[in-house]
């Protein structure tokens, strides 16, 4: 039997990743493989410069369709911010949406929702989307209503007539 457990809005969720790799074979041939298991690969193929252009759209694709969760922990945060162990920071900030890709490697494509704080200390960065604070819309107050309605209103309402008056 599953559990299906609710979150509520304040409550923190582990931050998100999904890493897009390229993999070569022994007859120099490659395949693209995703962590989203529902995604679907092109076949294994020998054309590397088509499987990498694959590889980079299919990424841009994850970063694209996703949206940053306000209350997501910070990848990196959670994984003892291996990824710039020359910096040490305090995880803090909005979360923000990354994609990662290391052109001198090539061959592996990462988005993650990380912190504010690690989002510039990684390197091979682009920025995607930074996640709204929660509960900013509803803090807005009511628009007012203008003062020139509020005197016509005032002016079409008969007067009330208090209890000692007579018609």
């Amino acid at each position: 039997m599953t559990t299906a457990y609710r979150l509520t809005p304040t409550q923190r969720v582990p931050g998100r990743a999904w890493t897009v790799r390229i993999t070569g074979h022994s007859d120099r041939s490659a395949s693209v493989s995703c962590s989203n298991t529902a995604c679907k690969m092109p076949a294994r193929s020998k054309d590397l410069a088509a499987l990498r252009t694959f590889a980079a759209q299919h990424a841009a694709a994850h970063a694209k369709a996703a949206s940053p969760r306000p209350n997501a922990w910070c990848h990196c945060g959670s994984t003892g911010c291996e990824a710039h162990p020359d910096t040490r920071t305090q995880c803090a900030g909005a979360v923000t949406l990354i994609l990662r890709h290391d052109p001198t490697m090539g061959r592996v494509w990462n988005i993650e929702e990380v912190c504010a704080a690690c989002a510039p200390l990684l390197t091979h960065t682009t920025v995607g989307a930074r996640a709204a604070r929660p509960g900013r819309a509803s803090e807005q107050p009511p628009a007012p209503v203008p003062a020139a309605r509020r005197s016509r209103r005032s002016a079409q309402r008969p007067k009330r007539r208090s209890s000692g008056q007579q018609r």
